[in-house]
């Protein structure tokens, strides 16, 4: 696995020594002695996260926060501050920092709040990651609610993406009509079950018109419909 890189901006020589001795065993670690050379290193090296001292000459840590998360908004930002102020704090976390600690410290509390931070990384990808369903000639993706299909966006309604999402999530599961119904519009909303055929008929002609080779929701006569894929597609 690829070590992660941790910036380390203090003004003090002594605490980057330290930080780095306590760091350099699991992470690959570069410094900055203020905020100013925070942001060059950050635009010029790959960062996954920055700890930065608050207290610092020429471009302190509070300016230098706010810059870091407009130029680098996914870098996580750790603040160091010798003050145990609330209001500081406060401060720092309103302006994009996502955790803070107070000197002095303990090096097990630094590598457990780091930790903290790489495993909501790690979450959120993973999260993304599986909402986004991929196919060989299309796309769909659950958190930005987007069809793609050869690369051009798809317009649907609300109920007809997910529609579609629900049966592509479930490939080769058979919905009747009235799990569908269920389902999409749930059990409160009076709706025509005929609703349902006029929704997968406007899915499937949105995916013929923009191309697809493949008609992916296949009708079982009687029963519902079913999201069936090509034998190159992948779910990945």
């Amino acid at each position: 696995m690829e070590r992660k890189t941790i910036l380390i901006v203090d003004d003090e020589v002594q605490m980057r020594m330290m930080l780095k001795l306590h760091l350099r065993q699991s992470f690959d670690v570069l410094e900055a002695k203020h905020g100013k050379e925070a942001l060059e290193v950050t635009n010029q090296n790959k960062i996954d996260l920055i700890l930065l001292d608050i207290m610092m000459p020429e471009l302190d840590g509070m300016e230098a926060c706010k810059q870091l998360k407009k130029a680098h908004p996914k870098i996580p930002i750790i603040l160091l501050t010798a003050l145990n102020n609330t209001s500081q704090k406060v401060e720092g976390l309103t302006i994009g920092a996502d955790d803070y600690i107070v000197k002095p410290f303990e090096p097990e509390e630094l590598l457990a709040r780091i930790q903290v931070q790489f495993r909501h990384i790690q979450q959120h990808t993973k999260q993304t990651n599986e909402a986004i369903l991929n196919f060989s000639e299309w796309s769909i993706d659950d958190v930005s609610r987007t069809v793609l299909v050869h690369g051009k966006e798809l317009k649907y309604s609300p109920k007809e993406f997910d529609l579609l999402y629900l049966l592509a999530s479930n490939p080769n599961r058979v919905f009747t009509r009235e799990q569908l119904l269920d389902l999409i519009w749930g059990m409160d909303e009076v709706v025509d079950i005929r609703t349902v055929d006029s929704h997968v008929r406007y899915v499937r002609d949105k995916l013929k018109k923009a191309g697809l080779t493949h008609q992916p929701i296949q009708t079982v006569w009687g029963v519902g419909y079913k999201f069936v894929m090509e034998d190159q597609d992948e779910i990945k």
